[in-house]
């Protein structure tokens, strides 16, 4: 089957980069670890390994206006005190996007089944939860299936070594050690499934010690039932 697209517009979002600290920049375009995890919550998938090895092809179709905004983050400096609590809250300034609108093409496999499954009998998928993209907080306004995208150009992401676009492909949630990037470019382009081997493909791989540390299966239960 050829790839699924969708279309995905977010009023208010932030992709934050992740070595931001005092000052909490946002990329301006959406990384391929976000767009992932956004597509596990829309299926409604809680292992994010389940999907490893899916390609995506990444267009920003709007160019987001940032604004900043002085907001209340939790950080931990006492370990006795409560997340949010005295020295473990602090106001910082952050970078956010409003009016995003990107374009996601998901090549056929066993995740573009289940999204499939969610566009054509969205019931029989369970999820919970509000559906953003980047931070909780940051809810989708809108999601299309196979939109008319004709006569439309987007801004690419292309996997280029050289390239000056540092992205996460993965992103370890306690510590950096997990986390994998790769090298990006923006390239602007009609909004169309790239062909099989066009660099705009990219493969969502964690490190190898987290793919080595993927499920193999379901367990047996007690008594060698299924």
């Amino acid at each position: 089957m050829p790839a699924i697209n969708l279309r995905v517009t977010a009023p208010i979002c932030a992709f934050r980069r992740p070595y931001a600290r005092e000052y909490l920049e946002t990329e301006r375009v959406a990384p391929p670890s976000t767009i992932y995890g956004f597509l596990l919550s829309l299926v409604g998938e809680e292992d994010r390994t389940r999907f490893i090895g899916t390609r995506l092809a990444i267009a920003m179709l709007s160019e987001p206006k940032v604004s900043t905004v002085l907001r209340t983050t939790w950080r931990i400096k006492e370990r006795k005190t409560p997340p949010g609590k005295g020295a473990n809250r602090k106001p910082d300034f952050q970078e956010l996007l409003t009016g995003v609108e990107v374009a996601v093409w998901v090549a056929d496999g066993p995740l573009a089944g289940r999204l499939r499954l969610c566009a054509g009998q969205p019931g029989a998928i369970a999820r919970f939860g509000g559906l953003s993209l980047g931070e909780s907080r940051d809810l989708v306004n809108e999601i299309c299936f196979e939109p008319d995208l004709t006569g439309r150009e987007g801004r690419w992401l292309v996997r280029d070594p050289k390239g000056r676009l540092p992205l996460t492909l993965w992103v370890d949630h306690v510590g950096s050690k997990g986390t994998r990037w790769e090298q990006f470019a923006i390239q602007n382009g009609s909004l169309a499934a790239p062909p099989a081997e066009d660099p705009r493909w990219i493969t969502i791989e964690p490190p190898l010690a987290v793919a080595k540390a993927k499920p193999s299966g379901r367990k047996k239960r007690t008594g060698g039932k299924e």
